[in-house]
């Protein structure tokens, strides 16, 4: 992906070993630096998943409920996935670009796990 902007978009995945096939999941991108600030701060839940790009670290100091955290390479191969209560802050992964972000549980049922490439697909291209 070339240049990113906040906005919506499609996250493909795996899904869970007993899909029939790939799972699409709705996602917010926040690539502006306000968006990317702001993350999930304020909400009581995501529809779907939080994509931010260009990072390798977050926080859930301020944030109402527990979430999933899938750290990706450049090539959106996910590295990790760690689940994260409110306050605290993760580590940072040298070798992340991007990060997603959902409801604690969300990422197990979508079949994300380390090594597990998805796609994601921009509303107007």
């Amino acid at each position: 992906m070339g240049k990113w902007k906040d906005g919506a978009g499609t996250l493909t995945a795996a899904g869970p070993p007993t899909a029939a096939g790939p799972l699409d999941v709705p996602l917010e991108i926040a690539a502006s630096y306000r968006a990317r600030r702001r993350g999930l701060l304020g909400r009581d839940g995501v529809p779907g998943a939080l994509l931010i790009v260009r990072t390798n670290s977050v926080h859930t100091f301020g944030m109402r409920f527990p979430i999933d955290v899938a750290y990706l390479d450049r090539s959106f191969t996910v590295l990790s996935v760690v689940t994260m209560p409110p306050g605290r802050l993760g580590m940072i992964r040298p070798r992340g670009r991007h990060v997603l972000e959902a409801e604690a549980g969300a990422m197990a049922g979508w079949g994300l796990r380390r090594g597990v490439r998805v796609r994601v697909a921009t509303d107007g291209g």
